[in-house]
């Protein structure tokens, strides 16, 4: 029967696709890219053949009605992005909702993402957990962040390199500067790093320290948090 496959990719490490997502992506009839030419490179190493198209946050609106006639004239397709799982901070949403809504089976393969290893890395209490994403680059920044200053779970957020600092600053400001926190970077590839400690401290290192590749930043929750030393890997 055709459908939509949700197929999660390696966050840097090649080596962490799964034996199902190789067979699936071997055998849909079209694979959909967030960036063809990055998939093309994994594809390439997985002697994967399937035929590829771009669909990415800027084409996703007019392709979501071709891709679902597709489907429903009998192709499976998968969607797959730069890294991760689709729909994460990612192109995804917005096709998973439309086939659901036209009675279109949609199956998604469990796989890499960078928020879990980083909050079970983090040493934070990750039982309970609330993924806050991308904070607004502006607008709505300070408002997200005030809501947030109850918050009772931990938080996870990514962040660009560029912004880190300000970002750990600003948590800081809302959260106060001995709140416990983690920064993951570069996740599962050859210069990974987990630094731990406190915002403040954090902040510090990072001022010092610029640093590069993907982070996500684990914060923990009101009353939840220890000051301490900072701690690395």
């Amino acid at each position: 029967m055709s459908k939509l496959f949700l197929i999660p990719t390696p966050i840097g490490n090649l080596k962490d696709i799964t034996y199902r997502a190789v067979e699936v992506l071997s055998n849909v009839d079209l694979i959909l890219a967030e960036d063809t030419r990055r998939t093309g490179n994994l594809l390439k190493h997985y002697n994967i053949r399937s035929r590829l198209q771009s669909h990415h946050m800027f084409n996703e609106h007019k392709a979501v009605e071709s891709v679902c006639t597709k489907i429903r004239s009998g192709e499976t397709v998968a969607l797959i992005t730069d890294a991760g799982t689709p729909g994460i901070s990612d192109p995804g949403f917005l096709l998973v909702r439309t086939c659901i809504e036209k009675g279109i089976p949609v199956e998604t393969l469990p796989g890499p993402t960078a928020l879990i290893p980083a909050l079970v890395n983090s040493g934070i209490p990750c039982e309970r957990f609330c993924f806050e994403g991308f904070l607004p680059p502006k607008k709505g920044r300070n408002k997200r962040l005030t809501a947030l200053e109850d918050e009772t779970r931990t938080m996870i957020f990514y962040e660009s390199p560029y912004r880190l600092v300000k970002t750990l600053d600003e948590l800081a400001e809302h959260f106060g500067p001995e709140r416990e926190a983690s920064v993951s970077r570069e996740l599962t590839k050859v210069f990974e790093e987990n630094i731990r400690g406190t915002l403040s401290f954090l902040s510090d290192f990072y001022n010092k320290k610029p640093p590069k590749g993907e982070i996500v930043i684990v914060v923990s929750g009101k009353k939840g948090g220890r000051s301490g030393r900072g701690l690395s890997t």
